[in-house]
């Protein structure tokens, strides 16, 4: 039985004539005919009761034409499924992001734009360090991610930056700096640094050592944080200070405060990363928001 049939069948019903039904299908009369006494053979009973050119569905009809016209309508509907699931309008988006971009208004503004454009993707998200969402992205564990470079760009990997940022120095409230308006390398000499280094010691933590020690600071280093919020927590324990990107001063734990850092390099980088291969309308249409 194939959908045609179907679709010959809820015609004539409709119209109940053979004639009327063949005309609205752009079809002669006699094939139509033939295409029913098939359809009526392969279901193993009459379907209409017959005068004639004109018909009416007899009972086995008309319990046939509720199914015939559900299974229309689910054809129809499995259609247009598809065909969003290919503009990327359904289905499910999986995304990494650093604990830092949560806080960057771009992040949570193209975000935002996404779930209105499409509401009905089902976007899960998850939140770990640069390299480890990297990795899950190289393995196809997450669709995309919101990171901080640097990290090995090699393996059909496709960034997209969304914004660069200077980077402020977070010190504890009443530290003698915080009275200066803004502060260079020379003025942390004696400071102890909270890092926040990657595993494998690249990252943004170690081009700010890196840079200090250019502009002939040593970095006296301290504690070691898990992340830039809990370096910030420790400034605000007492532990020492952190060179943060400017868009964590949205964190405002009681006890720091923020400075401007004189050092035109680096700047804190923040982009979206995907597979070159990644597949769907839905990946496509997160980087034309990122890219727009």
């Amino acid at each position: 039985m194939e959908l045609r049939h179907l679709r010959y069948f809820v015609a004539t019903a409709e119209a109940q004539h053979f004639t009327r039904a063949a005309e609205q299908l752009g079809m002669a009369q006699p094939p139509l005919s033939q295409q029913i006494r098939q359809l009526e053979e392969e279901v193993g009973t009459p379907l209409f009761d017959r005068r004639g050119r004109g018909v009416s569905l007899n009972d086995a009809g008309h319990a046939f034409l509720a199914c015939a016209q559900d299974i229309l309508q689910r054809a129809q509907d499995a259609v247009r499924t598809a065909r969003r699931a290919a503009r990327g309008e359904v289905g499910e988006l999986s995304l990494g992001f650093t604990e830092s971009a949560s806080f960057h208004p771009v992040v949570t503004e193209l975000i935002r734009l996404y779930r209105q454009q499409y509401p009905d993707v089902e976007m899960t998200l998850s939140q770990d360090d640069s390299e480890t969402l990297v990795a899950r992205l190289r393995e196809g564990l997450i669709d995309a991610a919101f990171v901080r470079p640097p990290f090995a760009m090699d393996g059909g990997l496709r960034f997209t930056q969304l914004t660069e940022e200077p980077l402020v120095v977070a010190l504890p409230l009443g530290h003698a700096l915080a009275r200066r308006k803004r502060l260079a390398p020379a003025d942390l000499t004696q400071e102890r640094f909270i890092q926040y280094s990657r595993k494998s010691g690249y990252g943004l933590s170690a081009d700010i050592m890196a840079a200090c020690r250019q502009h002939g600071l040593n970095p006296l280093p301290g504690q070691r944080a898990p992340q830039l919020s809990s370096a910030v927590n420790l400034v605000a324990a007492g532990m020492g200070v952190a060179i943060v990107p400017a868009s964590l001063r949205h964190l405002r734990p009681d006890g720091v405060v923020y400075r401007p850092f004189a050092l035109d390099w680096p700047r804190a980088v923040l982009g979206l990363v995907v597979r070159d291969d990644a597949p769907g309308g839905r990946v496509a249409n997160l980087l034309a928001l990122a890219q727009g």
